[in-house]
């Protein structure tokens, strides 16, 4: 089982970035091989949750060439293997230094295998649903479409563009609706690929003068999944192939989805033809996820992982982790796996500290022996508190501006600042840019109907007091 394993690691090591590839499969092992199932030891409960998510896939695939009975993997912690002490660890540094071994080959595979479960894709990860993606008011329209793709694939919404910041789950999609496809029909075959591996498989194709093979395997497939377009950028070769291959496609009514970290319009270095027929389908937008839905994914991802974490830690999660789900899982997992090697609940001060290594921001001033942020004390911490809350600036919280994104946040601020610092509404008008004392109240009033009525209201400003320690 060791061999088994050193050959599979050293199939798996160019298509890793190294950084992970040394850390995460560091200390692994064979540890059972069944009939159909085949179980890998792993060294710490990140490292388990690491692998099973980022590289089931490929793990899967590597294994399948040299055993093809197997069907299933299973990860399985043993802190022994961390420590050195069971010999059928790998030691990963050893293993990619040794020249000789590094020159061993795994037997050419086939793009695609058949399971249990049917026919898969080589990269596409199994666990990647449409049914588990946590929708919010950020992501709906994304899903929607997805899901219309899923249902029927080559249909209107061809081809489908999504696009997106970095780790707010568009790889998520992009598979979860491949993966759909082939539930709904096994018979099809669904190919997704990074661009970069895209351009890699043409410069490769060109050295060995293998471009008719490789046409072939991009021109036969039922649904094309691209992620990350943009790194076709002023790669001429790559757009001129990537244009033809889109053409036949979609002259067949074969279903294209493409990803990238912006909308088309804004593609730099990108051919204008190739630019129009992005334009041709659905494009559609995933945005930053707001508290609510990050808290969801916090309480989805628990779940995922049957742990129980004590809801104030979950809070200060969602409250301090805005921009990307994938970091906010990340800190999650930390949390985790430090409390299990630790023998303790994760708290507050576990994820401060956590943070603070990320970010190099020093969290732990920030709250209190309770593990809660520290008491308000003025104003401007409110405005600070609602501006970042509703992504707007200070300076526009403090203007002219009567748009409604605008006078909410504003008229929220002023309620909390009278309602929890006490101010006199001439001093809050005095400190919202000379505003009369009849504004702050009808302000305030508007603030009060609304939390009568308003669900979402309470929860909003629930969430800011929260935030401010109260």
């Amino acid at each position: 089982t060791k061999e088994l394993w050193e050959k599979t690691l050293l199939f798996l090591a160019p298509q890793i970035k190294r950084s992970n590839f040394l850390t995460w499969f560091q200390d692994t092992a064979i540890l059972r091989v069944e009939e159909k199932r085949l179980t890998i030891g792993v060294p710490n409960p990140f490292a388990k949750d690491w692998l099973s998510q980022k590289h089931h896939a490929e793990i899967l695939l590597a294994i399948q060439s040299l055993l093809p009975k197997i069907e299933e993997l299973e990860y399985a912690v043993l802190s022994g293997l961390s420590r050195g002490a069971d010999n059928r660890a790998v030691d990963i540094k050893a293993l990619v230094a040794d020249p000789v071994k590094r020159t061993r080959k795994l037997p050419n595979k086939q793009e695609m295998r058949v399971t249990s479960e049917g026919v898969i894709s080589k990269f596409l990860n199994h666990r990647y649903k449409l049914d588990n993606f946590i929708i919010g008011s950020s992501n709906r329209l994304a899903h929607a479409a997805c899901s219309a793709v899923a249902g029927k694939p080559g249909g209107a919404y061809n081809p489908l563009f999504v696009y997106g910041g970095v780790g707010l789950g568009k790889t998520h999609l992009l598979q979860a609706t491949g993966n759909a496809i082939l539930k709904r029909n096994s018979e099809n075959i669904v190919v997704y690929v990074t661009a970069e591996r895209f351009v890699n498989e043409i410069v490769e194709a060109i050295r060995t003068r293998t471009t008719a093979p490789f046409k072939a395997k991009y021109r036969k497939v039922d649904c094309l999944i691209i992620d990350d377009i943009q790194f076709f950028a002023n790669k001429e070769t790559t757009q001129e192939e990537f244009f033809h291959t889109f053409n036949e496609l979609y002259d067949a009514n074969k279903q294209i989805i493409i990803s990238s970290d912006r909308p088309p319009r804004d593609l730099a270095g990108i051919s204008d033809r190739l630019l129009s027929r992005f334009a041709m389908g659905m494009i559609v937008d995933v945005q930053a996820p707001d508290y609510e839905m990050r808290l969801a994914i916090l309480h989805e991802k628990c779940r995922e992982h049957g742990t129980l974490i004590p809801a104030e830690v979950l809070d200060f999660i969602a409250f301090n982790v805005h921009y990307s789900v994938r970091e906010l899982e990340g800190v999650l997992l930390q949390a985790i796996a430090q409390a299990e090697l630790e023998k303790c609940t994760p708290t507050v001060r576990i994820v401060a500290g956590i943070l603070k290594k990320l970010t190099n921001q020093d969290f732990l001033k920030e709250i209190d022996q309770g593990g809660h942020r520290s008491l308000i004390k003025s104003s401007s911490e409110v405005m600070e508190v609602v501006s970042d809350y509703y992504k707007i600036t200070k300076s526009e919280l403090l203007g002219e501006s009567r748009r409604k994104e605008i006078m909410l946040p504003r008229q929220v601020c002023m309620y909390l600042v009278r309602q929890e610092l006490g101010m006199s509404y001439e001093s809050i008008g005095a400190e919202f840019g000379n505003r009369s004392h009849t504004t702050v109240i009808h302000a305030c009033d508007m603030i009060i109907k609304r939390l009568r009525t308003n669900p979402k209201m309470v929860r909003d400003i629930h969430a800011m007091k929260k935030e401010m320690g109260l």
